[in-house]
Order: C-alpha cells, then structure tokens, then sequence
C-alpha cells in the first residue's frame, strides 16, 4: 500500500468518437467496428499527395453540444494544426488536430465520489482525426496496419491534473461517459473503442506535481482504476528505492494487471505544430451557438434532481441513470411523474428485477418490440395488484420476468397473473385445509408458537404457502394460524 506521505494526482486526456457517419475529412464509412480491414477508406485516408481534406460540418456540431455538456460554450473562432509524428499508421505524417486554438476552451464536469460532490475542471477539448490501427500477430516478426479507423472524428477532453485517487479518477471517467451519451455526442462503446482513456500521474510529498508518466488506451474504467493504482505504487517503490521517475509513455496489460513502458514521452516541440494550410478556420456566431444550446437534451445532473424528489437511494437513482441511456429506456420521466410511493416501489423493480433480465436475455430482452408507454402502462397494472395485496413480492417477480419476456404485452395483466396462478387467494375456506394440514404435520412449531415463541409463526406461514404453491396471502394465513391455535 502507498505510504499515506505522498500525494497522487492524476489528469485524464479522454478520446471520444463522434457519432458521425462519414470521416472528419473524407466521405469514408465512420463506423469500421464489423468492417473487413481497408475497405472503408479513400484518398484523402490515404494521405495521397494532393488529396485535400474537406471538414465535416456535423463533427462541429457535436463538439459543440459536447461544449455545453462539459459546463463551457464553444469558441468563436478555431483553427485546425498538423501535428507531426511518424509511425505506420499514420500515412500523412501527420495528424491534423487544434492546439493553441481548439473548438472548447474551460469548463468542468460535476460528479459523486465516496458520497462527496467533487468537480474536476477542463482545460480544453479539441477535434482531431484519428490515426489508423496497427495490428501485431502474435508470434510473428511484422505487423499490419488497418486504415479504416483513420481520419474518425475525435474530440479529445483534456482535464486538469485535479483528481488525487483512483476511485475519484474513474467516477469522472464514468460521469464524462455518461455526459457524452446524454448529450448524443457519441456512441462512447468502451469496448469498441469510441471512448479511449489516457491517464497521467504523478506522486510527490508536497503541492508541487512530480514527474509524470501517460498510460495510454485505457477502455474501461476498471482498467482506469488499476492502471492508476498500479503506476503510483511504481513510483512510490521508484522513490523510494533512491530512483527517479522518467517521464514516458505507458502501455498497459489488462490481463497482467501491469503498465509496461512503451517510450520517452514527447513534447509539444517534438511534434512541430503548425496551421494547416489546406483547413479554413471555424468561425461561429451567436445565432449558431444558441441553436445548439437549445437543441442540448437533458443531461443526468438534470435527471437525478428530478428522481432525486422521491428520495431514491444514491445506488437506485444511479442504476436508472446508466439504465436509461444503455437501453434507450423512458422510464425516468415516467417516474419522475408518478406519486412517490408508486415510484419507489416501480423504481425497485426497474433495478432489481428489470434491469438484470435485461443484462441476462442481452439481445433478447433489448429487441422486445414495444414502446415504452405500453411497457410502463404494465408497470401501473402490475403495482394496482401489488398494492391491492393480491400478489407476492416472490410471484411478483416471476410476473414481471414473464410480461418482459412475452412477445406482445397484454391489455390485462390480473388475467396473465390469474392464468400463472400467481395471484394470492384469500379465501379463507379454500385455505384452512392447508393450514389444518400443516399445524397437524409440525407439532413442535405448534407448541413453540403457544409458548410465545413468535419465530414459530414464521415457518408455519412458509409451510402453508409452499403447500399452496405461493398462492396463500400471508396475512389470512397468519390470522388463520393464531385463532386455530388460540
């Protein structure tokens, strides 16, 4: 464990994938994840000599609605810069990014840490196309280059070195996926790569940052977590052993659970930033910028005030936030409008029975064909019969498992319940067969329960909804229970 002396801080520069259908610069197909290799790419992908790059209009769009979701506005004026480097995925020898003039400058990102409300603030965000991809088979001595992914639009988040733990640093890294979401920036699909994570650290026994390393393509926030906790404890053991940390470039192994160095790391000198001349400057106006900020959905800091009135637990409202959004759900505006007690009560069964179906059917449970009002108009039905004591917590959860699962929801759902003998009778007449058969079979819960041994009553309960299949109500058999034995 680190020695409690030193102090981390951590910046995370994040690379989202804008949501666009063709390239930052060229006409190419944007989504290359189930694409055979080089098939969506042209000239301009290419860095064939004279190709000329011709901006996306739409990726200006979405940086700027990413302006507003990171608390800032886009700028007036931007501009576009070559930034040099050499490497095989990379035909132009060099990437066209922003540097000293990018489309969002300022802003901060709000989340929830340990319970604590922490707020990180952004340096700046600037558009940029992405490089290719380089492949390395495993057990041979070359490796391939696949351009398809060359020329993505990215928006690259730049925050300032405020985060002092791993688990602050990944709460912000969830809180800017769930923003980009929301704000219908991107896809951010972790696993695909439309949302990469490079992570810097450095440890010191004062406020004055040491030597930082960047550990770079991080795509979970697992992964941002151990990563961060394994390369501070590098340091601290660096340090401590009399060394000096070299500021580098990092890689890092998932499976391992281990950063590996993979080269010195450059400086903005190093990459010979200049305009480039083939690229005008973005130039908005006031008429612009306010189309885009009315067009902002809500965003979650929106949806938890409002969730938040019918005092959810932090865990529950957090549950429906990602739920919302991972699914393309409706339901916190459903809830939002119900009265508290039936939004509690649905709020549960949205995260405690919905929700892991969903995650276990996947595919199955996603593509259910019908809307989301159908869906919630059951919702109410379902909570009419729990409310009315017809139907229990246990049967309620089979009921909701099998109306999810149904291939077209019905327009009565008691009639579904009644059908699977999931209703709870409470016809006492139909029940004191059971309920004499089960004193008669357990004279010693019998006796202790005349003892006042109130635990008693409990089993005996049990035992007369197992012999009813789940269809006893509890609390008949309960009176039912205490007059026979007096």
């Amino acid at each position: 464990m680190p020695k409690i002396e030193y102090i981390l801080t951590v910046g995370i520069e994040t690379h989202v994938q804008l949501k666009t259908k063709s390239k930052l610069f060229s006409g190419s197909d944007n989504d290359s994840k189930d694409s055979v290799a080089n098939t969506l790419i042209n000239h301009i992908d290419f860095g064939l000599p004279g190709a000329l790059p011709v901006l996306n209009e739409k990726a200006i769009e979405l940086a700027s609605k990413a302006a507003f979701a990171l608390n800032s506005k886009p700028s007036y004026f931007s501009k576009f810069d070559r930034k040099h480097y050499f490497y095989p995925d990379l035909p132009m020898g060099y990437q066209i990014s922003q540097y000293d003039q990018p489309i969002i400058v300022g802003g901060y990102v709000e989340f929830y840490c340990n319970d604590q409300l922490r707020r990180v603030n952004i340096t700046r965000a600037h558009l940029e196309s992405d490089a290719g991809k380089s492949i390395h088979p495993d057990n041979q001595n070359y490796s391939l280059v696949d351009l398809n992914r060359a020329g993505t639009p990215l928006l690259e988040i730049v925050s300032e070195p405020e985060m002092h733990s791993p688990e602050e640093a990944k709460a912000y890294a969830h809180e800017l996926y769930l923003l980009m979401r929301y704000a219908d920036v991107s896809e951010a699909n972790l696993y695909y790569g439309n949302m990469r994570f490079d992570v810097n650290v450095s440890i010191s026994k004062d406020n004055q940052l040491g030597t930082r390393t960047e550990t770079k393509n991080l795509n979970s926030f697992r992964s941002i977590e151990r990563a961060i906790t394994y390369e501070m404890n590098r340091q601290i053991d660096l340090i401590e052993s009399g060394q000096q940390v070299i500021q580098e470039t990092r890689g890092w192994n998932d499976t391992k659970g281990q950063g590996y160095s993979m080269r010195s790391k450059e400086n903005a000198d190093d990459y010979r930033y200049m305009p480039d001349p083939d690229l005008p400057p973005i130039l908005l106006d006031d008429q612009y910028i306010l189309k885009i900020q009315q067009s902002m959905p809500k965003l979650p800091k929106y949806w938890r005030q409002q969730v938040s009135k019918h005092s959810l637990s932090t865990s529950i409202i957090e549950s429906l936030i990602e739920a919302e959004i991972e699914y393309s759900l409706n339901n916190l505006d459903y809830l939002v409008n119900l009265p508290t007690n039936q939004a509690r009560v649905i709020a549960n069964w949205l995260v405690n029975i919905e929700l892991p179906l969903r995650k276990k059917l996947a595919e199955s449970a996603k593509n259910i064909e019908l809307s989301d009002k159908n869906i919630q108009q059951i919702y109410n039905q379902v909570y009419s019969i729990f409310e009315s004591g017809e139907i229990s917590s246990t049967n309620i959860k089979l009921l909701i498992s099998q109306l999810l699962t149904m291939k077209k929801l019905p327009k009565d759902v008691k009639e579904v319940a009644k059908e699977s003998k999931l209703l709870q009778t409470s016809d006492e007449g139909l029940l004191n067969d059971i309920v004499d058969q089960v004193l008669a079979n357990n004279p010693q819960a019998v006796k202790d329960l005349k003892e006042g041994k109130d635990k008693a009553i409990g089993f005996l309960v049990g035992q007369v909804m197992k012999g009813s299949k789940g269809q006893a109500n509890p609390t008949i058999v309960t009176t039912l229970i205490k007059s026979k034995i007096g």
